[in-house]
């Protein structure tokens, strides 16, 4: 089994990762638009703006819940999603660190 040492490096490095990954699939680019359009958003309704299952929505939503770059709300049956600003600007200015140091070598 392989042994993973991410905890050891700087935690600000494993949160550019944990997002880029979240970030990764179109889908959740998507969803993210989708948001954006539509500023508080139950499944159902994001499931109708993409070609794909709800149990998948659900999943996508899921992990971009899991990095916080959206909040799900409890009303009903249903949960409501909508954009978390102070995490994407966290991600934001995380993201502009990072690409500031890569093009001083450019």
């Amino acid at each position: 089994m392989a042994y993973s040492k991410a905890h050891l490096l700087d935690k600000d490095y494993a949160l550019i990762a944990d997002i880029a990954k979240a970030l990764s699939h179109p889908a959740r680019i998507k969803i993210l638009y989708v948001l954006l359009e539509k500023p508080r958003c139950v499944c159902g309704d994001i499931v109708d703006e993409l070609p794909l299952s709800q149990s998948t929505v659900s999943q996508h939503l899921k992990e971009l819940k899991r990095v916080g770059l959206i909040d799900g709300a409890i009303e009903g049956p249903r949960t409501c999603y909508c954009i978390n600003g102070a995490k994407l600007k966290q991600a934001q200015e995380k993201f502009m660190q990072l690409f500031q140091r890569l093009l001083k070598c450019c």
